[in-house]
């Protein structure tokens, strides 16, 4: 007879108990957990990983509390595929999604992929998720069909629709039309003829949305399901994807000199971070972890609008054309800011250098809540619980990169670390602020760049080099390893046609999908999967 298996989560309690590690505090009940997602933001948007960066004296004051992880990087570096991986703990050509869903997509993440939501659903927790989806939204692709039971928010990027307050773009963006305007032509890189949709789970509860309120209720939103989930007596998981620092920016007030309207709304997204530390603190401190990361690095065409790099400019691809940020594979691309708060159980000021990834949230969480991974299909994230705790600092000894859009097909890997060594088949540059773009550029051998010297990625190692030499048979058999890995693994295909149809519009009678009524107070239940329709239209 076999003896029995305790959970992840027995273990540490057990662990700490008789340890003596942070013993006071030490619970028998499953932890809650919040990830809080930011969107296009720059490891450099930190202060605590950037000097020159004073508007985040809250997300500062979270680091000196908790740890700090600064080589910590996205999953790939645009929205839906990094958003895809956090969720499944998969990269993209496992999980099928490789680029960015649109407005009119029919599919998203695909339906045989499980999410975090419906593991952690599974095992007890109420789930919630508050902000940006983009990971389908048409049928069952909608969260409440992917493990959330709470979804409030936009059901894609804030810029994929008009809005009455179209705040701060380049190029700038028109409001929404009015009733009874004539349709305009079609603005490149502007939606200006559908406005963009607001959702509490499957209700159109305002159409076009105030951008300039979302933050607050955003907030607001959070703390009612803390305390709903709080009154139940059950632990919950919380997914709130922010809007900041995506563009259109919306600052609350004029930004005041020298702060500048990206610097405003950052300290306001540094704000509503707080708030939710707060929320999370006013249920006993150690009941809950938080996790602060970002979905992929700034987007650099936005010039000013864009976030900070810090010291990851990717300097040999800015020297011939291009950024070296969003939508890349150089470092700036992806590697993101990560801090981790759960007081007694998280080490407080303390500094980790382990090679970790958004892809660790999905495994890292489940252990955690005692429960276990899908089975039938590999991961790419890690459980990294002893990195959190400070039992260890060593992370993943392989970490891939695929390509996101500036060069190679989508998804593909032709990037990948070895420890502190990053090697590129690939290279090309997104477009940068002054409209240029870096021509895609293969390489055989590879490109391969010493991060321990070059932060930068300023100076390839020499092919003739010893040290080249010495590295280039261990990256070689990695990257044929992953490759071989993932071409035998249970992979997805994600559907990315498209269809008028499956546009959210509380009201196609109206142009621009305009919903009347008080501040989004009438709803429209849309759904074009859903045979009974509720009879609060917005008319």
């Amino acid at each position: 007879m076999g003896t029995p298996s305790l959970s992840p989560w027995a273990v540490l309690v057990l662990t700490l108990a008789l340890g003596g590690l942070w013993a006071p505090c030490v619970v028998s009940r499953q932890p809650n957990f919040i990830v809080i997602l930011a969107d296009d933001v720059g490891w450099g948007d930190l202060g605590a990983n950037w000097a020159e960066t004073k508007e985040t004296p809250h997300l500062d004051q979270l680091a000196a509390e908790g740890t700090r992880f600064v080589d910590f990087h996205s999953a790939a570096s645009t929205c839906s595929p990094s958003r895809a991986s956090l969720l499944t703990g998969r990269l993209g050509l496992r999980n099928g999604v490789t680029h960015n869903f649109a407005i009119a997509s029919l599919g998203g993440l695909p339906l045989n992929e499980t999410t975090l939501a419906e593991v952690l659903r599974e095992a007890g927790y109420t789930t919630g998720a508050i902000g940006k989806w983009h990971l389908g939204h048409h049928g069952r692709h909608h969260p409440n069909s992917r493990g959330f039971d709470f979804y409030f928010g936009i059901p894609y990027s804030h810029d994929m629709g008009c809005t009455d307050s179209p705040g701060y773009n380049l190029p700038p963006c028109p409001p929404c039309p009015r009733h009874g305007t004539a349709a305009r032509v079609a603005r490149k890189d502007c939606y200006t003829e559908v406005a963009l949709p607001l959702m509490e789970n499957g209700t159109i509860i305002q159409q076009p949305v105030e951008l300039g309120s979302l933050a607050r209720r955003y907030v607001e939103e959070a703390a009612r399901f803390i305390q709903r989930a709080s009154d139940s007596g059950r632990p919950f998981f919380l997914y709130l994807a922010l809007a900041h620092m995506h563009v259109p920016l919306s600052p609350p007030l004029p930004p005041t000199p020298g702060r500048g309207i990206y610097g405003a709304s950052l300290g306001e997204m540094d704000e509503l971070v707080g708030r939710i530390k707060e929320l999370a603190d006013s249920l006993g401190k150690g009941s809950t972890l938080l996790w602060f990361t970002g979905d992929n690095g700034p987007w650099a065409q936005k010039c000013e609008l864009a976030g900070r790099l810090g010291p990851f400019v990717g300097a040999w691809q800015r020297q011939r054309g291009g950024s070296s940020a969003k939508q890349t594979t150089w470092e700036g691309g992806h590697r993101v800011p990560a801090l981790v708060y759960w007081p007694g159980r998280v080490p407080a000021r303390r500094t980790s250098h382990a090679l970790l990834s958004v892809l660790d949230i999905f495994p890292t969480l489940v252990a955690l809540a005692g429960a276990a991974l899908p089975p039938n299909r590999g991961f790419d994230g890690l459980d990294v619980s002893p990195v959190l705790f400070g039992w260890s600092d060593v992370g993943h000894k392989v970490l891939l990169h695929p390509n996101s859009g500036a060069a190679g097909k989508v998804g593909e890997i032709e990037a990948l670390r070895l420890a502190q060594y990053k090697a590129f088949y690939t290279t090309g540059g997104a477009m940068a602020c002054d409209g240029s773009t870096g021509p895609a550029e293969r390489h055989q051998p590879p490109l391969i760049f010493n991060l321990d010297r070059d932060l930068q990625e300023q100076e390839p190692l020499d092919v003739a080099s010893r040290e080249y030499q010495a590295v280039l048979p261990a990256i070689s058999r990695a990257y044929a390893q992953a490759l071989q890995d993932i071409a035998a693994d249970n992979v997805s295909v994600a559907d990315y046609s498209q269809d008028p149809a499956a546009i959210p519009c509380c009201n196609v009678q109206h142009v621009g999908c305009r919903c009347h009524g008080a501040q989004g107070a009438l709803g429209s239940s849309w759904d074009p999967h859903v045979e009974k329709r509720t009879s609060r239209l917005c008319l």
